[in-house]
């Protein structure tokens, strides 16, 4: 009896901490993980390279049959030199590469920060729906994002997930920062339960079309945002709460 062909996953921004944890997952559930960043990746096909770079990104994307896209300018920063070359340009080529590729299903990383202000003011907690109120400029280039995945789904008839991702802390630095806000405890996504969310939003079979989901671990207190869409389509559950492994796999 021959064995089923080994699936292929593209993840760009494989080197940062959310690209980390979920190429570790996916390699643990049997995926052949292509690994795209600037940077060597610890895990998987590690492929060095930029997004500004079309045919890179083209090639990379070839007989892919999923593509978790979290490269990006991770906060606000030079707009000109770096969200218009990362986070806009970037996202152009990874969708016509997916588009040109064929990849029928694509994971777009969004922010948290698209309801910056309803963070601070309510009501909680954020649905899908509310009104948008990014916080600057990178915000705004998640929006354009979330705007991308639904042409790219209603062009191409792929399953796309823009997921509003909570708040991984890259540093120890950025993990105090976290502990210290208002709703970074409440807003938290644990390595843990992202490398799970990223398994199953390639792997949990989804309808055609665009969704728009939020994904954080268990809130500290408050219910800032409404897991319940992404409990429903991916069958998923967080199971940390700030501040559990948020210093794991940290230097220092």
């Amino acid at each position: 009896m021959s064995s089923s062909p080994q699936r292929t996953v593209v993840v760009t921004g494989s080197a940062g901490r959310l690209g980390r944890a979920a190429c570790r997952e996916l390699l643990a559930r049997g995926w052949h993980v292509r690994a795209f960043d600037r940077c060597p990746s610890p895990a998987g096909e590690s492929i060095v390279a930029d997004l500004a770079d079309a045919a890179a990104v083209a090639a990379v994307l070839q007989g892919a049959d999923a593509l978790v896209h979290l490269a990006a300018t991770p906060d606000d920063d030079d707009f000109a030199a770096r969200l218009l070359p990362d986070n806009l340009l970037g996202l152009h080529n990874v969708i016509e590469g997916a588009k040109a590729a064929a990849v029928p299903r694509v994971i777009l990383a969004s922010s948290g920060q698209v309801n910056f202000v309803q963070q601070y003011e309510g009501p909680w907690p954020i649905r899908v729906g509310d009104p948008l109120t990014p916080r600057g400029w990178y915000a705004i280039t998640k929006v354009a994002l979330e705007a991308a995945g639904q042409i790219h789904a209603r062009v191409t008839g792929a399953a796309v997930i823009s997921v509003r991702l909570g708040w991984c802390p890259r540093d120890r630095a950025h993990a105090d920062e976290l502990g210290a806000s208002f709703h970074g405890p409440h807003c938290y996504l644990s390595p843990r339960d992202a490398g799970t969310f990223f398994a199953a939003a390639v792997e949990h079979p989804v309808p055609a079309g665009h969704h728009i989901v939020y994904a954080t671990s268990r809130p500290a207190e408050i219910e800032m945002v409404d897991l319940e869409p992404t409990k429903k389509l991916l069958d998923w559950e967080p199971l940390d709460r700030w501040p559990e492994g948020a210093t794991d796999d940290l230097p220092g």
